[in-house]
């Protein structure tokens, strides 16, 4: 949820910015043998982590904080130093690859605003893909330009180094299934289904089912 927000949804805001002061933060479990991880940005967690978690071969997308400079940011801080919201996606390669994966998560944010993602606004939200090593630095380049590619338009969100993932509060992972009916009117006023079909088409449609 945003930080700067239309008048429209500043009340669900408060109704969770309430909720999240005392809540604890989520504890990760261990990733079982053989699973591999990608983390992401794209706007909202919930949003990232309702689209991803649907995909075929992810075991689990753990919604959280990531690459900023405080040690311990929680839902109330994290953007002061300056955090994104970011996904934890752990997925079974053996099922689908780093590659495809990258691919298809593309596909569910707005590529062309590096300024935030949909209604919500700044850094906090604005997207980026991460990697662990030179081989991932180059395929996730490879599937960058293979987008620009499909939408004939040139994608600028970072390409960034793993900073350390922080799992954000209980309340937030799975608020897309825990609380479904706030997620369902804010992700409609958003208007995020509707974007991203006007920035990837059919692609979209055939990939992540919009």
């Amino acid at each position: 949820m945003p930080m700067t927000l239309p008048a429209f949804l500043i009340p669900l805001f408060l109704i969770i910015t309430a909720a999240c002061a005392d809540e604890p933060m989520a504890k990760m479990e261990p990733m079982l043998e053989g699973l591999e991880e990608i983390m992401v940005a794209g706007g909202c967690f919930w949003c990232v982590e309702a689209d991803l978690e649907k995909v075929s071969g992810v075991t689990d997308v753990i919604s959280g904080y990531g690459g900023g400079t405080n040690t311990s940011p929680t839902y109330q801080n994290y953007d002061d130093y300056g955090h994104r919201e970011v996904a934890l996606v752990r997925y079974d390669p053996r099922m689908i690859s780093f590659e495809k994966l990258a691919a298809l998560f593309l596909r569910t944010i707005d590529v062309t605003d590096n300024d935030g993602q949909f209604c919500d606004r700044g850094h906090a939200y604005s997207p980026a893909l991460y990697y662990d090593n030179a081989e991932q630095r180059a395929i996730l380049e490879a599937v960058v330009k293979a987008g620009e590619e499909a939408i004939d338009r040139e994608i600028t969100l970072p390409i960034d180094p793993a900073p350390e993932f922080f799992p954000a509060e209980d309340y937030h992972q799975d608020y897309y299934k825990k609380n479904s009916g706030r997620y369902a009117v804010y992700r409609n006023l958003c208007g995020r289904d509707r974007i991203v079909r006007g920035v990837w088409g059919q692609s979209a449609r055939e990939l992540i089912g919009y």
